[in-house]
């Protein structure tokens, strides 16, 4: 059994600029737009899951929040995230739900926003875009929340998984109240892999599932 409901969820690897810890599409906020009424404190945990970790750099693959405006409530939510990671080094590459979120982030100096980061040869992006004219040899993305149905004993399980593209490795959303689109659907959702014909898929805990053609 996990531990948390973020084990797994996520990447972590050394780097020049010391531990880094990668995540993609927390969708903070997404209770305002799925109107949900229950308070699930998913932000708060989220932080605290971080904190315990201790990275020395936290890279969020865009996405931070699901609403695409900038609500007082979603604010609130938003800058009682960042000020409980502290003065932890943020790097948050924009997605395409990240609309005005320079206007949270403004009075968090270690929280960085930016259309893609390379650190290590490594790019990161949120992957809703085209891919940035620089030079890399991996490229790790958010954007798609990758699923693949498992079928076993007869009965169909919708699963998180890892998809890898050649170079571009796409994670799974770490926030466990979203499950995502099946990779077929959703290697189509990034301009640069469309007209991939295969993608190799890994369930979070490390099992490799093998190659899905799309």
């Amino acid at each position: 059994m996990p531990s948390s409901p973020f084990e797994n969820l996520y990447l972590e690897f050394g780097s020049s600029l010391g531990r880094v810890l990668l995540i993609a599409d927390p969708h903070i906020g997404f209770e305002i737009s799925r109107g949900i009424r229950i308070r699930t404190r998913f932000e708060e945990r989220l932080a605290e899951f971080i904190n315990d970790l201790d990275p020395d750099l936290l890279i969020v693959l865009g996405d931070l929040k699901e609403p695409l405006g900038m609500s007082f409530s979603l604010k609130r939510l938003l800058m009682g995230f960042f000020s409980d990671l502290g003065d932890r080094e943020v790097v948050i590459t924009k997605g395409n739900h990240d609309g005005r979120i320079e206007e949270v982030a403004e009075p968090f100096p270690n929280v960085r926003i930016v259309d893609h980061f390379l650190l290590d040869e490594k790019l990161f992006l949120h992957g809703h875009t085209k891919l940035p004219d620089v030079e890399f040899e991996e490229a790790y993305l958010g954007h798609v929340h990758p699923t693949y149905s498992i079928v076993r004993g007869g009965v169909s399980r919708k699963a998180k998984v890892f998809m890898r593209v050649g170079k571009f490795l796409v994670l799974p959303t770490i926030n466990p109240y979203i499950e995502g689109f099946d990779v077929r659907e959703g290697v189509r959702m990034v301009p640069f892999l469309k007209g991939r014909r295969s993608v190799d898929l890994f369930l979070p805990e490390g099992v490799y599932l093998g190659r899905v053609r799309v």
